[in-house]
């Protein structure tokens, strides 16, 4: 398994010049309405809010869903997004087939499915390739923010930091806010700085939207 991530990763930085561009998502009122819906015994988790507003953003801006060899760009015609697991001794990148023709449960119930196959070491080949956009998300290991290195054959991955309580400035005051930081990572090649800024700022812009939650769920 180290073999080939080490492959697979040093093919990726050396042949895709990587552009990283970082953002930081209020989640205050995001997780207070996940929490609302957990009492209430549905299932979501974060990472199924940041995949649903990846899948929605990938639609809006089709190129960062392509990829490119450097002398030719592939454009995908459905959004196969995975979702990096850390199992034991290395780590794992389930792919949801599709994930535009999703709903949001759909997704939640599909992404716990894969990680616990992955967890228990019976994911196939098929639900592991195929992928044209990556989620790597380490909210739940206490970091600030990092850097994902891109997938070889995707043009681009999404790294996700922890939520942490910070003293942010709204209408001139300061107040106490949980904020999230993203950084998206891109093949610089296929998918230029501006862009890469717009991807991401609408990806933040989706997560602080309520209203959008509240109509998918």
């Amino acid at each position: 398994m180290r073999q080939v991530i080490a492959q697979r990763l040093t093919q990726s930085i050396v042949t895709q010049p990587h552009f990283y561009c970082t953002v930081s998502a209020d989640m205050t009122d995001l997780i207070a309405y996940r929490n609302q819906l957990k009492a209430a015994g549905a299932p979501y988790t974060v990472t199924d809010f940041i995949a649903q507003a990846v899948v929605l953003c990938l639609q809006e801006f089709p190129v960062v869903n392509s990829s490119t060899d450097g002398k030719n760009t592939r454009w995908h015609g459905h959004v196969n997004l995975g979702l990096a697991v850390s199992i034991e001794g290395g780590l794992v990148v389930p792919v949801i087939r599709n994930a535009e023709q999703l709903t949001l449960m759909e997704i939640c119930t599909t992404a716990k499915q894969l990680a616990d196959k992955a967890r228990a070491g019976k994911l196939t080949p098929d639900e592991m390739s195929g992928g044209t956009f990556t989620i790597s998300n380490m909210g739940m290991m206490n970091v600030e923010n990092f850097h994902a290195i891109i997938n070889t054959g995707e043009g681009a991955i999404l790294a996700v930091a922890s939520t942490m309580k910070q003293p942010v400035v709204r209408d001139d005051k300061i107040v106490i806010r949980q904020i999230m930081k993203m950084t998206i990572s891109v093949d610089h090649r296929l998918i230029d700085g501006a862009l890469g800024a717009q991807f991401v700022n609408a990806v933040k812009a989706k997560l602080e939207d309520l209203e959008l939650w509240k109509r998918l769920t």
